[in-house]
């Protein structure tokens, strides 16, 4: 996003974009419940954020100077999450490990979490347009 735009709506951008990746995963999953020999797959979308975020280094770093480079990291729209095949799923006798109440649960919970974001992202552009409008 542009110098406009804070970190704040950058990090939403891409928790965003997670959240659209894990909707993908789990309704694969879900279509391939009854495919022989399928293997559930499975993101971890809070270690994948947390890394994108780079929370840690923010934390340890700072700027002495008022015209030191800031520091904090960028958040970047590209990032990749590592898609791994689910450990903790139960092995069917036909070799499938898709539980499907657990998906299902799982795509009611990110579906939950996507629209928060949302809502989120909204009120984030809903100030933006105060400040610029109405707020003289």
């Amino acid at each position: 996003m542009s110098k406009i735009f804070d970190k704040t709506l950058d990090g939403l951008e891409v928790a965003t974009q997670y959240r659209d990746l894990k909707h993908k995963i789990v309704s694969s999953n879900i279509a391939n419940s009854e495919t022989p020999n399928y293997k559930a797959k499975k993101i971890d979308f809070e270690q994948a954020l947390k890394r994108q975020l780079d929370l840690e280094k923010i934390r340890q770093l700072s700027a002495s100077h008022p015209n030191h480079i800031p520091v904090g990291g960028t958040v970047s729209a590209s990032a990749r999450a590592e898609i791994y095949e689910d450990p903790d799923g139960p092995v069917s006798n036909d070799g499938n490990t898709v539980d499907l109440e657990k998906e299902m649960t799982r795509l009611a919970e990110n579906q939950i979490q996507y629209k928060t974001l949302i809502q989120l992202i909204n009120k984030k552009l809903a100030s933006l347009k105060y400040a610029v409008g109405e707020g003289r």
